[in-house]
């Protein structure tokens, strides 16, 4: 399948022409979990291996899509990571998000923190997804991202700074 030709399936999936000059993917904006769990002395992040016939295939990111119709963007993000990774909402606790906003189209992230005593197995559970991994924050980087993710890691950084605190984070 072409890197424009996504299978629609949700209401609100389709293209919006955007001022910025791009397409994106979401009639009503499009939402994303920021998974983390603490492990001892660092955290990891849920990342996605996007399939290769998705837009912008091959590259890494959050679980996320387009926020169906008569959604709102938080119910959107955790019904995109239940869909794509099979996260439960019950599994992690919403502890703040960012917008991207373009006027005409946002993007919404929201940061999840993985409850006590609770696990999220890093298991693709549809097709849009090569795979799912645990990785160290401090790793992400350095891997093909999704170039829109690449651009706002450093500003979901400093968010989770703000919301569990500067010495939980390396720099």
């Amino acid at each position: 399948m072409g890197d424009d030709q996504r299978p629609s399936h949700n209401p609100g999936d389709g293209w919006v022409s955007c001022r910025c000059g791009h397409q994106h993917w979401g009639l009503h904006g499009a939402a994303g979990l920021f998974v983390i769990r603490r492990r001892e002395e660092h955290i990891d992040v849920l990342l996605q291996h996007r399939a290769a016939w998705s837009h912008q295939g091959g590259t890494w990111g959050v679980p996320g899509g387009a926020v169906a119709t008569g959604e709102t963007p938080l119910q959107g993000a955790l019904r995109e990571a239940r869909e794509e990774a099979g996260v439960i909402q019950g599994d992690v606790q919403v502890i703040g998000g960012l917008v991207l906003d373009h006027t005409d189209w946002r993007y919404s992230t929201f940061l999840a923190v993985v409850r006590p005593g609770r696990d999220i197995a890093a298991v693709a559970t549809d097709a849009e997804s090569q795979e799912m991994r645990w990785t160290p924050l401090a790793r992400v980087a350095s891997l093909p991202l999704l170039p829109a993710f690449a651009e706002q890691l450093p500003l979901y950084r400093a968010a989770l700074r703000r919301a569990l605190g500067r010495s939980l984070l390396p720099r």
